[in-house]
């Protein structure tokens, strides 16, 4: 299995930016699959979810200024980062094979997101 994550950078407060994550090696349309980030000296945590029938779920920081959505035809799905805070700041991961808060077993490279004040 392999996901391969993309889209981040650096953007200003406010800003908005679109992660990517194609997966590959998996049953797609049957896989929850989800998004966690990681701050710099900190846990990495659940960002959003969206499991195989559709339901998504995003943690509370998130509500209201993210959308987590997938596409089936592309095994691929997108988390729409807006009005991006600094304390958004981290590497953001691509997580297959849950269908709820609790991480799969895999998990992609990730990509880093730092947004400046």
């Amino acid at each position: 299995v392999q996901l391969q994550a993309s889209g981040g950078g650096l953007v200003q407060a406010g800003g908005s930016l679109r992660l990517s994550c194609v997966a590959s090696g998996l049953d797609f349309t049957s896989t929850g699959m989800a998004w966690y980030r990681q701050a710099p000296g900190k846990q990495r945590e659940l960002v959003g979810y969206i499991n195989s029938v559709g339901t998504r779920r995003l943690a509370g920081s998130a509500k209201g200024r993210f959308s987590i959505s997938r596409d089936n035809h592309n095994d691929r799905i997108d988390l729409q980062l807006n009005s991006l805070k600094p304390e958004d700041t981290a590497v953001y991961y691509c997580n297959a094979g849950s269908d709820n808060a609790t991480p799969g077993r895999y998990w992609g490279q990730g990509t880093e997101v730092t947004v400046s004040s």
